[in-house]
């Protein structure tokens, strides 16, 4: 099943200010993109993993990136290499989103044993690895694959939507 991905992130601003009689501004614009066409080398991906999914209060869970998910057509994935990477928490939501530092098998070549990213409500994560990147963020079955979400607090659920694209070589 042939993969085509493009994943990109965007910043701009434009900070102005009274200058005389006049008003001065200075703009500025950060982007990284990349497209990826379908297989394992650097520059390619071959495996796609989104969902929208809701953790119960104070739940937490592991998302095995080696041969649990499944994609959109049922397929278990293994991902070997993750090379993008987005995590968008529910505006919705009361409590926050935790993202990183699973118990075991920490996937840990994004984030450390103990880091963690907090998303509060409506906050997104994106990572995109560069496409002359060949490692990007390795995965290890069974002792290198888990990503760990948590809902921060009691009292009410949490929604976020994931998606990741990789390769499996």
């Amino acid at each position: 099943m042939p993969l085509t991905s493009s994943l990109g992130i965007s910043v701009s601003s434009e900070l102005s200010q009274a200058v005389g009689l006049g008003t001065g501004s200075v703009k500025s614009n950060l982007t990284g993109s990349v497209s990826l066409s379908s297989g394992t080398a650097a520059g390619k991906a071959d495996k796609v993993y989104q969902g929208r999914r809701t953790l119960a209060a104070s739940a937490t869970e592991d998302l095995d990136l080696a041969g649990v998910l499944l994609d959109a057509f049922g397929a278990a994935i293994t991902f070997v290499r993750v090379k993008g990477l987005f995590i968008k928490a529910a505006a919705g939501n009361t409590n926050n989103v935790v993202v990183g530092a699973a118990s075991s098998n920490q996937w840990v070549t994004l984030l450390n044993t103990t880091g963690t990213v907090t998303l509060r409500p409506g906050a997104s994560l994106a990572v995109v690895a560069g496409p002359a990147d060949a490692t990007c963020y390795a995965v290890t079955a069974s002792t290198g694959d888990l990503l760990k979400v948590a809902n921060s607090g009691a009292g009410t659920s949490v929604s976020y939507d994931i998606c990741i694209i990789g390769a499996s070589a």
